[in-house]
């Protein structure tokens, strides 16, 4: 009995290292994470958004805080086939952690485009909205944007209320990477087979409905 106990105690310690060697470094969707990593931005710079020509430091930190949601809102949505990512329920308590500085960040940008859209500025502000949001739709790029999603939201539930700006100007880069088809770290920063960039984010390649012009279709992830 005693020599078949020590048998089992040694059996189980080997699977427990083997455990350790082979488990994926993410306990989500890669073994390696691919590095989505990128330099802070202050939201003027191209590919983090929409273009607001003639924005204030504090609009462009505004729009900033506004992306960085509105990913983190479409990974709600896009990313509940991995419920370890805890999506949905970090965008929530984000709402309500941070609600003050985020009804903050609409109304400036509200603000710009009142002061720079005359009597339509509604209407632009809608295609804002609409257009930031169609940004972040990915399908080759899904498990990339939802792990990066994940990790992004947990780091915006830690910050103070009213410092949510800092995880937007240090993170946002790294969100808009994530939006590439990438493979497995494991393997090496890959573009997967077939796979198109994100829909393009200047005005021109949009209507006033917020839809995509064919005149773009071909630079398009859809």
């Amino acid at each position: 009995m005693v020599i078949r106990s020590k048998v089992l105690m040694r059996c189980a310690a080997f699977l427990s290292a083997l455990a350790c060697v082979v488990a994926p470094a993410s306990a989500a969707l890669f073994w390696i994470p691919p590095d989505f990593s990128g330099a802070p931005v202050s939201g003027g710079e191209p590919g983090i958004g929409l273009h607001l020509e003639g924005a204030t430091a504090k609009e462009l930190q505004a729009h900033l805080i506004w992306n960085m949601r509105a990913g983190l809102n479409v990974a709600a949505l896009q990313c509940q086939f991995s419920p370890s990512l805890l999506t949905v329920r970090n965008y929530n308590d984000l709402l309500r952690q941070h609600s003050a500085e985020l009804a903050s960040a609409y109304s400036a940008i509200s603000g710009y485009f009142k002061r720079t859209g005359s009597k339509d500025w509604q209407t632009k502000l809608d295609q804002y909205t609409t257009r930031t949001y169609n940004g972040f739709s990915t399908m080759y790029a899904q498990l990339g944007f939802c792990e990066t999603a994940g990790s992004i939201g947990r780091e915006a539930l830690y910050r103070p209320k009213g410092s949510l700006y800092l995880t937007a100007q240090t993170r946002m880069q790294e969100f808009r990477n994530s939006l590439v088809p990438t493979g497995d770290g494991l393997f090496g920063r890959v573009t997967l087979l077939g796979a198109r960039p994100m829909p393009p984010l200047n005005a021109e390649c949009w209507n006033k409905k917020g839809a995509l012009r064919k005149k773009c279709w071909s630079l398009a992830s859809l």
